[in-house]
């Protein structure tokens, strides 16, 4: 049996691409022909509604998944194009980070939720929110490995020191296995 490789796409900076990333990897990973999942775990829902899911009119969400115990498999859409499914997200998820405080073993509710469904996928994507917080904390402990989108930009090196330093802390304490799968460099602009 093998299980999907599972990525997290983060950077705790918003606008970077993170969403634009995601939806577009998911697809060109479908279209080769690969069953790929997209876990929208960013309350924004932006990957949701790139792959025409409406949001206002999920009966099941990443955000069922992560604090209701909702089987991963109930929140999962096949969506109209080859190869991809999307979990996902709702507005609902904006006040997770509250409610994961109080919860036991708060760190590995999604790694868990996903477990059952990673034989019937040969890709997971996890479109994490801008912030280093629970929810991405979540997406980090369930990733085999992780994808930093950053923008062209000097001020963005900034911000990728205290995610590698947030990454450490992970494998250190949650997820041994995780790797830095590599830097996306976005918004290329050749003038400058």
């Amino acid at each position: 049996m093998i299980l999907a490789k599972t990525v997290a796409i983060v950077n705790q900076k918003g606008g970077v691409g993170k969403t634009t990333t995601a939806v577009n990897l998911t697809a060109a990973l479908g279209a080769k022909g690969y069953k790929t999942l997209l876990i929208d775990i960013d309350p924004q829902g932006n990957s949701t509604s790139g792959f025409g899911i409406n949001k206002r009119e999920l009966a099941k969400s990443s955000y069922n998944v992560l604090i209701g115990g909702c089987p991963a498999r109930e929140a999962i859409i096949k969506t109209e194009f080859d190869n991809v499914s999307v979990m996902p997200s709702s507005m609902d998820l904006a006040g997770a980070e509250l409610e994961l405080v109080d919860i036991d073993k708060r760190e590995s509710k999604l790694k868990t939720a996903i477990a059952p469904v990673k034989d019937e996928f040969d890709f997971i994507l996890l479109d994490c929110p801008p912030s280093l917080g629970l929810i991405t904390l979540n997406g980090l402990c369930a990733a085999d490995s992780l994808m930093v989108p950053i923008q062209c930009e000097f001020f963005a090196l900034e911000g990728l020191a205290q995610l590698i330093s947030t990454v450490r802390t992970v494998k250190r304490l949650y997820n041994p296995y995780i790797e830095i799968e590599g830097v996306l460099l976005t918004m290329y602009d050749g003038r400058l």
